[in-house]
């Protein structure tokens, strides 16, 4: 049989860019830093979501980012992880290669089922084929956007899936749609146009940590740029449920003078203080999760950057602090009527 078309399956997709999915507006990316555009050329967060009727393995054709040797991508594992609700099911491993096809095994259950891809290898799926029966694409659900720094993008995870917006999404049952940029997120004004013009049915903010290094910010500069950032995101968004999630522990900042003088406690303290102030000249849609206390130190892989239990920890405070709020809404069926099975 011929190869299906991969998009009815894509989940996690901000931006096309042809066949590939991106993270940044593919039409705007002159706005954007470097570091920005190069993160998001990478799929992290996207993923296959499916129910199948009798197929025992799915084929996922696909090319990847083949690393040179010496090349820390070769550490990388490079695996397709199947997930079935809350229960990992397997995982599959291959090497990268420039185009080639992964069998993903496939219990004897209708699912629905999530594949998780080799993100780190920017895999762009060309095309899916159910190996007998039949595939059906999984109903959409409500999106949610997160955007954050790599600590978003779910470094030092394990697995795409065991980073923060992944445990929580599907916790929540949401379609997660990452913007986690590694070595960036300072509150730059395009993305925060980018995340304006992007469909979500809820929005959260995680940003901050990379303000005390590299291009350091003062806490008065942090909290302008809070605020700027969030009226940029409202034009776009004026009523959707909006959380930011401030700095999480990060102890050699903690006290530690910047090139400018501010500490990471006080560049957090400015950023909650500007979305409360927010909050109080009428924003009732804008929620605050202050990250301090959320990990402690040995949640932190370098001293920066969650392990496993962080990235569980940071998921589980975000999901109560949504569903206490009332910010979750049921599964959206954007199609008026179930999609057909393919065979």
């Amino acid at each position: 049989m011929s190869w299906l078309d991969p998009a009815p399956f894509l989940r996690g997709v901000g931006w096309m860019d042809g066949g590939r999915v991106v993270r940044a507006d593919p039409s705007d990316m002159s706005q954007l830093s470097w570091d920005i555009t190069r993160r998001a050329l990478l799929p992290i967060g996207v993923r296959l979501e499916f129910s199948s009727d009798g197929a025992k393995a799915v084929n996922v054709r696909y090319r990847a980012t083949v690393p040179e040797p010496g090349d820390p991508l070769t550490e990388l594992a490079h695996g397709f992880a199947l997930w079935e609700g809350q229960r990992l099911v397997g995982e599959t491993f291959s090497e990268p290669a420039h185009e080639q096809v992964a069998r993903i095994e496939l219990p004897a259950s209708p699912g629905p089922f999530t594949v998780h891809l080799p993100e780190g290898h920017a895999p762009e799926i060309l095309g899916v084929r159910p190996v007998g029966g039949s595939l059906v694409p999984a109903p959409k659900r409500a999106r949610w956007v997160v955007h954050g720094d790599s600590i978003t993008e779910g470094w030092s995870s394990t697995r795409p899936a065991r980073s923060w917006p992944a445990v929580a999404g599907r916790t929540l049952g949401l379609d997660t749609v990452n913007l986690g940029y590694a070595g960036a997120a300072r509150g730059e004004l395009a993305t925060a146009s980018h995340i304006a013009a992007l469909p979500a049915d809820l929005i959260t903010l995680a940003f901050g940590t990379n303000c005390w290094f590299g291009v350091p910010y003062s806490a008065p500069l942090l909290y302008e740029t809070t605020r700027a950032f969030l009226g940029v995101v409202r034009d776009g968004h004026p009523d959707t449920p909006l959380l930011v999630l401030s700095p999480v522990l990060r102890p050699d900042a903690e006290h530690g003078g910047n090139a400018l003088g501010a500490t990471l406690t006080g560049l957090r303290a400015a950023m909650e203080e500007a979305v409360r102030d927010v909050v109080a000249a009428g924003d009732d849609r804008l929620l605050l999760l202050p990250g301090r206390s959320l990990l402690r130190a040995e949640h932190l892989v370098d001293g920066v950057h969650p392990n496993d239990s962080g990235h569980a920890l940071i998921a589980g405070a975000v999901a109560t602090a949504l569903r206490e709020a009332d910010c979750v809404r049921p599964v959206i069926r954007r199609r008026a009527d179930p999609p057909a099975a393919v065979r």
